[in-house]
Order: C-alpha cells, then structure tokens, then sequence
C-alpha cells in the first residue's frame, strides 16, 4: 500500500504456488476495494490480469463481476472463451460457484461465445485477404483513419 507494488507473495507465504498468489490478490483487491484503495485495486487487478489460470479463472470473474473490475472481467471472458478453456473451467468448483452467484454473467459468457463464432465464420468465408485488404468481417470496404 506504501510501495505503490504489490509484495512477492510466493515470497510473503512461502508457497511457489500461482494459486496462492492469485488467492492473495483476490482477497487484497476486495479489501482495497471496500477501504477505498484505489491504487492497491488497481495494482491487484492488473495482477489478476497476467495470472488467469484454469483453476482460478471462474472465482476471479465472480470477483471481478462483484468489484466492478471491467478490465479483469473482459480478460477472463477471453480467457474462458476459448474451447478447450471452456471445457475445463466448467469442471472447476469456482464454475459452480459463479453459475450459482452470478448466472447474468454466463450469459454474457455465452453472448462473448457466439460473438466469436461468428467472427470466426465471417472471416472464413471472406478469406483473411478480405479482412487484410481494408474490409471489416462484412465484407464491407473500410476507410483507414489518418
């Protein structure tokens, strides 16, 4: 808090865990949060942020959903997003755990998901050439910003 750093926490504890240190960040950004800590949130969520795991990916949505950490949000949303990460976030307790506490963020799961697909399918079709050639994934010229 004094530092303007956060501290090494594998150090702090004793653990060479990249579980614990988000578990130390979780519970430090809801702490600064409710104190009114704005730096020291700002600092854990940017931790948050480089330390997106499996394991912890769905506890870290939930407590980013309840602090109001868009940024930490939208990096776990991409996270999560992607299918083989899907596939075993859903397997973890902390999934369960969201779905029960948060289920309006599923569905902003799900709506992140079929963005994707149709991303995926609009550029498929194009070809990237289309997109690289100043079309955006409609199909539709682009006029570059000066």
């Amino acid at each position: 808090m004094y530092w303007d750093a956060l501290p090494d926490f594998e150090e702090l504890i004793g653990l060479n865990s990249k579980g614990a240190s988000t578990l130390m960040s979780q519970h430090l950004l809801a702490a600064a949060d409710r104190y009114g800590l704005d730096w020291l949130r700002l600092l854990c969520e940017a931790n948050l942020c480089e330390d997106v795991a499996i394991n912890t990916v769905a506890t870290t949505l939930a407590l980013a959903e309840q602090h109001h950490c868009f940024q930490l949000k939208s990096v776990c949303l991409k996270f999560v997003a992607l299918p083989d990460n899907l596939r075993a976030v859903m397997q973890t307790d902390g999934f369960d755990y969201l779905k029960e506490s948060y289920p309006h963020v599923l569905t902003e799961l799900l709506e992140y998901v079929a963005k994707i697909n149709e991303h995926s399918i609009a550029v498929g079709k194009l070809g990237i050439e289309g997109i690289l050639d100043g079309g955006d994934v409609n199909g539709r010229r682009v006029k570059q910003r000066m």
